[in-house]
Order: structure tokens, then sequence, then C-alpha cells
């Protein structure tokens, strides 16, 4: 073994070692993944259920109230209340007593044979996204009553529409968040592990004593970041091992599609972690600088709201994010099964993040020790 190479061993035995004898370290490394994908997997979800809807039936037949059955057994929808006026919906919205508001209106089973039965819903507009999931919710139960009391199972009205989700066929968030997690979970695990690293060398005094060990400053790098990469890697397995045993979230494809993926994201957030570090006087520096690039990350990756809803400058800045592409790459091998051959965009786009941000990570490193900053 080269010289280089048994001084890099002794200096990712001794960050390894460092690591591991904090019983806090420990648990932020392993507990805290595992807390943060339970936590996200089961908050982090744009399904509704049960949601507090308010009724006026005007019409009081038969149909109505089977139309009002056909939403509360739908599981989305739960009558709160049955008013006797349309004002009464109005109040029950501007008190927050109920989110959705459902007008029957006299004529309705009249109609409805007839084909032209229309119903009025009102929504709580202050929660966007439930109310837009409600609302789609609240037309397939509709849609589906009146094709299905109407003489031939086709409502004159317009064509037998006939939905079917690929890859998700019950349309769960989890199954599409999950993934996602697991992406900002390591990415969070290899920037605070990275970011924090030199610096506390350099706040506790001990970076002098590495300066002038034979160590040179990419051999000091490598020390750095070899230790963070595998635990990265182990929080990968673990939670995946999480998300399909515990979620029964679907691997559709093959881990040997993922770990090279994962490898190539880890390395580019040691890159920008080793960034941050090299930019920073103290922990507190850090840290902050470290939500500063986390936060955006999130947001412009696609996780939240998706990238072709975004304006144009900020859809060809999230091309700088690699959050954007291992999150495509995760989500495609999960719930598409896909491979290198589809993926291969993203492959190429996370390598050249990768080496660059570890590239100017080390120049800045050895430019600043050179400097005795």
């Amino acid at each position: 073994m080269s010289p280089a190479a048994l001084r890099v061993r002794e200096m990712v035995a001794k960050e390894l070692r460092q690591l591991f004898r904090d019983v806090r370290t420990r648990g932020m490394m392993f507990v805290a993944p595992v807390v943060q994908l339970v936590v996200f997997g089961y908050a982090v979800n744009s399904d509704i259920r049960d949601t507090p809807t308010i009724v006026v039936d005007r019409d009081r037949t038969v149909e109505s109230r089977a139309l009002l059955d056909a939403f509360t057994a739908s599981g989305y929808f739960e009558i709160v209340a049955i008013a006797e006026t349309p004002a009464a919906i109005v109040a029950a919205l501007d008190h927050g007593h109920a989110m959705v508001g459902l007008e029957i209106p006299p004529g309705f089973a009249r109609d409805l044979a007839a084909g032209r039965a229309t119903v009025q819903i009102v929504m709580d507009g202050t929660q966007s996204d439930a109310a837009t999931t409600a609302q789609g919710y609240a037309q397939r139960i509709t849609r589906a009553f009146a094709r299905d009391r109407v003489t031939g199972g086709v409502t004159p009205a317009g064509p037998d529409l006939r939905l079917r989700a690929w890859y998700n066929p019950n349309l769960e968030s989890r199954v599409y968040n999950v993934p996602g997690v697991i992406a900002i979970v390591i990415l969070l695990m290899a920037l605070l592990l990275t970011s924090l690293a030199v610096v506390r060398e350099r706040e506790i005094g001990t970076l002098d004593q590495l300066r002038v060990s034979p160590l040179r400053p990419g051999e000091l790098i490598l020390g750095k970041t070899l230790p963070v990469g595998l635990i990265a890697l182990a929080d990968l397995a673990l939670i995946s091992a999480i998300a399909v045993f515990w979620f029964e979230i679907p691997l559709r494809g093959s881990p040997v599609v993922l770990l090279p993926g994962a490898i190539l994201y880890i390395l580019a957030g040691l890159g920008f972690g080793l960034l941050i570090s090299t930019v920073s006087n103290t922990q507190q520096e850090a840290f902050m600088a470290m939500f500063l690039f986390l936060l955006p990350a999130i947001i412009l990756s696609g996780f939240f709201y998706p990238i072709s809803s975004m304006p144009l400058a900020f859809q060809h800045l999230t091309l700088l994010n690699p959050v954007r592409h291992f999150l495509g790459i995760v989500r495609a091998v999960f719930l598409k099964g896909e491979g290198y051959a589809t993926l291969w965009p993203q492959f190429v786009a996370l390598t050249a993040l990768a080496s660059a941000s570890l590239g100017v990570a080390v120049w800045r490193f050895a430019r600043r020790e050179a400097r005795g900053d």
C-alpha cells in the first residue's frame, strides 16, 4: 500500500472513531433519518379523508339522498351538518366549520332522469391543495353516480370517462412522497456531517495539527468525505428498507441502477458540504449556510411543486440542483422500474455536478490552507 493510501486510511479510521464514539452523533446518523422518513412519510400527505362537508338538499328525494350516501361512502367526505339555505354554507365556510359545501337544487331527480342534473360544490380556497383534491374527488363521485343512474350507464351529456392511473393505481400520495423523502434525508445527512467536519477541526484547533502532518489537502479532503459517504450509503440502505417493508412502497426497478445514482448524488452532496465548510469560519455559520442551500434545493427539486409550473428561469436553475436529478432517478426506479436507457440524462447531470462541486471545494480548501486561514 502506498504512503498516500496509508495516510488516507488512518484519516478515515480517525474520522470513523470520532463519529461513532459520541452517542448523540450516532443517533443523528442512524436514528434521525428513520424518524425523518417516518414523520415525512405520514405527515407529507396530500390525500384527503373525512373532509368536513355541509349539505343543503333542496330536492329531498330518493335520488338526492342516494347522492349524499355516495359522498359519505367514498370516505373522502364527512357530512357534518345539513342546512336549509345556501347562506348556511357560506357561514360554515367562513367560520371554518366545514371545508366543502354541497347544494342539491330542486328538481334534481327529474333532471337526473333527463341527463342534465347539476349540483353546486363550494370549496374553502384557503387550503388550495386540499380543495383541489376534494374537487377532483367530488367530480368523480357525481359523474359515477350520474352514469350509474341513467339507463345504459352513459349520460347523454357526454362520453363515459374511465380513468386509470399507472404506477400508482390508488393515487396514494405516500407512494409518491416517500421516495422523494429518501433523497432529501440523504442530502441532509451528507451536508450536515460534511459541512461541519472541517469547521469543527478549525474551531477546536486540530486543523493546525493536520496542516503540519504529512497529509496533503486532497488526502485530508478524502479522509473527511469517505466516512460520511459510507454512512450516507448505510442510511440509504436503512431508509430504503423501511420504505419498502414498512410503507410498502413498490421497488419495481433494480438496486443496481439505484446504487450508482445514489453514489453520484452523495458525492455531489459531499462536494457542496465541503464547499460550505471552506467558506465558513464557525460551526454556526456552516449550519446556517447549509440550510440556506438545503431549503431552496428542496423547493426547486420538484418534491413539493412540479418543475413545469415554475417560471422558465427557475426551470433552468433547477438543472444545477442535484436533488432534482436524483429525485427523478429514485422515483423512476421505485415506481416505474426504469433503467439506464431512460435515466442516463440524470446520471450525466449528477456526474457533472459531483465533479464540479468536489473540484471547486478541493481548490478552495487548498487555496485557503495555503494562505493559512
